[in-house]
């Protein structure tokens, strides 16, 4: 059996193992964090997202009507896509999107991946980031701010050593890019090892930097498409040295027992 063939309940069921077997272990060697707490982090960096996400939203308003009016006509209604994301303090908050992507699936009900189902309109919206217009409304309200952590989904929770769990000591943003622009993708090691590097750090000068960082990262052709055609795999756990892995990195004897074990248990339940 391969990833392809496992559902998405035996998936996580796989990055729990995973969790249980090897973070008490690797968070006792995690290092202690202390968040920035100036005056710019605990106040004037919610003022500036206030403002500037308002004065966003009232000047896209003729862009996020047209594309919502082409959005309806491309994959139907609903127009918009909601899910759950993971926001500072470990609180859950609802992000809204413009649908891009069909609901198709497969055999076993699971959605295809992401690269079967997206239109050729939501292609060109991903590398526009066009997509993150309606992000601006999530920091209006508080649940994100412009500079941050890329809000994950709730289920990736249990998987975070202790180290990189305070990513979300923070408000998630619409990008926390880079200190160092690149031309390839981003393991999950190195996003949460700057994510939280951005946690200790955050200061005025520290965001005008990342803000210059984020224009380049979408306005850079190459570096959007980049970004919209990466296959970076999905975040499962650590390995045994501690390294954040994807399905991609788990050694084989252990996939190969968890697959038997859920076959045998699958069985046993028929029985």
């Amino acid at each position: 059996m391969k990833w392809e063939d496992l559902t998405t309940e035996q998936r996580r069921k796989l990055a729990e193992n995973l969790a249980e077997e090897r973070l008490p272990e690797i968070n006792l060697h995690c290092a202690e964090i202390v968040p920035s707490s100036t005056f710019y982090a605990r106040y004037v960096k919610r003022i500036i997202d206030i403002l500037f996400s308002a004065l966003v939203l009232i000047i896209t308003l003729p862009i996020n009507f047209v594309i919502g009016i082409i959005t309806f006509f491309d994959v139907g209604s609903p127009i918009f896509f909601k899910q759950q994301r993971i926001g500072k303090n470990e609180k859950v908050f609802t992000i809204v999107k413009f649908r891009n992507m069909r609901n198709d699936r497969d055999e076993n009900g699971d959605l295809l991946p992401a690269s079967q189902r997206v239109t050729k309109f939501g292609t060109f919206v991903r590398k526009t980031s066009l997509d993150e217009l309606l992000n601006f409304w999530s920091i209006l309200k508080g649940d994100m701010s412009l500079i941050g952590p890329r809000p994950l989904l709730p289920q990736y929770l249990i998987r975070f050593n202790k180290h990189h769990r305070c990513r979300f000591m923070v408000r998630p943003g619409l990008e926390c890019p880079p200190r160092k622009l690149t031309n390839t993708a981003w393991t999950w090691q190195e996003r949460f090892d700057n994510d939280v590097w951005y946690v200790e750090n955050l200061s005025f000068i520290v965001d005008c930097k990342m803000v210059f960082n984020l224009f380049r990262y979408a306005l850079d052709p190459k570096m959007s498409s980049m970004r919209a055609n990466a296959k970076i795999g999905t975040f499962m756990g650590y390995s045994s040295d501690g390294r954040a892995i994807t399905h991609d990195d788990i050694e084989q004897e252990y996939f190969d027992a968890f697959v038997n074990e859920s076959e045998h248990s699958r069985m046993e339940t028929k029985v």
